[in-house]
């Protein structure tokens, strides 16, 4: 069995500090480390997986068991599970993201101005990161990965659910660390579940974090919003809607509502609200309807829709601001896209909204109006996923304004500096 060491006869707060400052030593080294050296710890981490594979299997198993026994969800456990096909495809986003160009250097602009001076903006990492998550033990390979592209030392607080799984996974990253010749406290995995921990991160580290990202449910989320003295990435709830215009193919929309909501249900990307256009409500709506049913998913309409389709339970008005994260849907009617983006504006939280249509200016109308970090046209919102960006993965989504906005992958790791180059001026 495996087992985080918890070291119980030190103090917590001491602990992070010290995980703090090993962190902040980490940076520099990282931060200058060359494309072929990150790329050469990555390679090394994927084999690492992939080569683990049993270990890791097993230390998930115990982690199952011990979710079983704590009464989890079935969505907690759905993130939770580790499969041989979830452990091969977490190591082909490491390997993805080894792939991926360097963002560090990167002259993103450059101009000239009139006294001959050359200004360049150059991508550097963003510092030391921490990252905050429930249940997801991919999250250890994912950002330990994209944190070390970007040249960021990460510290990964996973919780007490994956303790076991996060262990066998940051094992393997720390093995591709020492193959490359880096730090091996680049990648650190908070070694306690007691919860000050978190606190501490939440106080900076003493200067030492420099950003937090949080991944879990809404409480972990909003208390890391409300409490984190340094910024944060993160979105509070997925509240994804797909709106079926008009002009929408019956098939298509029928296949593209039934992915983005049973594909994974227990993913933020998963659809929880469906707007179907009055005007095709008597040739699509009970179409999908029985397709999501079929499925196995609990429909919670309002009585225009119930009237179409009786099976449905009523919803409330809960429902329209509820991220089920499982088998359920809302479902409403609306009269045309202008009334589909006035609900979107008022209940979204601004994670991912699908619409299916062929009506351009419809698209467009809706492109431009939902402030939404993300928007498909004629797709599922499952694809609200940084490796199907072709990001190799993302670290999160983000739906603040500031820096990052969306998945959160390599680029997005990155703060930038400005080179200016002169031949002897003098400011007037």
């Amino acid at each position: 069995m495996l087992q985080v060491n918890e070291k119980p006869n030190r103090d917590v707060a001491a602990l992070m500090a010290d995980i703090g400052a090993r962190a902040r030593a980490a940076a520099r080294p990282l931060a200058i480390a060359s494309a072929l050296r990150k790329q050469t710890a990555l390679f090394a981490m994927a084999e690492a997986l992939r080569r683990n594979e049993q270990t890791i299997l097993a230390a998930n198993a115990i982690d199952l068991k011990n979710g079983e026994d704590a009464g989890l969800s079935g969505a907690l456990m759905d993130r939770l599970k580790l499969d041989p096909s979830r452990v091969r495809a977490m190591a082909a986003g490491v390997r993805a993201i080894a792939e991926l160009k360097d963002p560090v250097g990167e002259v993103i602009a450059e101009w000239d101005r009139r006294n001959g001076l050359h200004i360049e903006r150059v991508r550097t990492p963003l510092g030391v990161i921490g990252v905050i998550y429930e249940s997801r033990p991919n999250v250890t390979a994912d950002a330990g990965a994209l944190c070390l592209k970007a040249g960021n030392p990460v510290i990964l607080r996973g919780g007490s659910d994956s303790l076991n799984s996060s262990a066998a996974i940051h094992a393997c990253l720390v093995e591709g660390l020492k193959a490359a010749k880096l730090p091996v406290d680049a990648i650190q995995l908070v070694p306690t579940t007691d919860r000050a921990a978190v606190g501490e991160m939440l106080k900076g580290l003493g200067g030492n974090l420099d950003v937090i990202v949080p991944r879990g449910g809404r409480n972990l989320v909003e208390r890391v919003q409300n409490e984190a003295r340094v910024p944060v990435f993160a979105h509070l709830e997925g509240i994804c809607h797909v709106y079926v215009d008009r002009s929408a193919k019956r098939d298509m929309a029928v296949n593209i509502v039934v992915n983005a909501k049973m594909r994974r249900t227990g993913i933020c990307g998963a659809a929880e609200t469906l707007l179907v256009d009055r005007a095709v409500a008597a040739t699509h709506l009970v179409p999908i309807l029985e397709a999501l049913a079929e499925a196995g998913c609990e429909i919670r309409a309002s009585d225009e829709v119930r009237a179409a389709f009786p099976q449905a339970k009523p919803a409330t008005d809960a429902d329209w601001t509820t991220e089920y994260l499982d088998a359920i849907i809302s479902v409403k009617l609306v009269d045309g896209v202008g009334d589909a983006i006035e609900h979107i504006e008022t209940h979204s939280s601004h994670h991912t909204e699908a619409i299916v249509a062929e009506d351009a200016a419809a698209v467009e109308r809706f492109f431009n109006e939902i402030d939404s970090a993300i928007l498909l046209h004629n797709a599922s919102t499952q694809f609200a996923d940084g490796g199907e960006f072709g990001m190799g993965a993302e670290i999160g989504i983000a739906t603040g304004k500031m820096h990052a906005r969306g998945p959160v992958g390599v680029e997005q790791l990155t703060s930038f500096k400005y080179r200016v180059r002169g031949s002897g001026q003098v400011r007037p």
